[in-house]
């Protein structure tokens, strides 16, 4: 059975720095692509960055700010964000797909055959 967990959302001002954890099991890295997805109100979800065969890669508006990793030994994901703004307020979604598979940018969020965390909120504002 596989089972994402995320943790680590939070309330935070303009400006400001959140990590959040994903912690996996049943499911082996070297066969999937690890991905942080977020959605908003009335949106499909948000690819946001992925990270397999230790290649990192973010959406345009994350690139400088937002950093994925991954800690084998604890079988955990992470993304570190900082200078947070307003619009990334969000629901954050913690995926793993099969590596193979080819992400698009906006999907529908917790469908398909790939794996699904229950979300964690982040809301940033004044």
């Amino acid at each position: 059975q596989v089972q994402l967990v995320e943790s680590g959302g939070g309330s935070v001002q303009p400006g400001g720095s959140l990590r959040l954890s994903c912690v996996a099991s049943g499911l082996t890295f070297n066969r999937f692509s690890m991905n942080w997805y977020r959605q908003v109100p009335g949106k499909e979800c948000e690819l946001v960055a992925d990270i397999s065969d230790e290649r990192p890669h973010y959406e345009e508006s994350a690139k400088g700010r937002f950093t994925i990793s991954i800690d084998n030994a604890k079988n955990t994901v992470y993304l570190e964000m900082t200078s947070l703004k307003p619009e990334d307020s969000a629901v954050y979604y913690c995926n793993a797909d099969l590596i193979e598979n080819v992400h698009v940018r906006f999907r529908p969020c917790s469908v398909g055959m790939d794996y699904w965390g229950t979300g964690t909120l982040v809301t940033v504002s004044s």
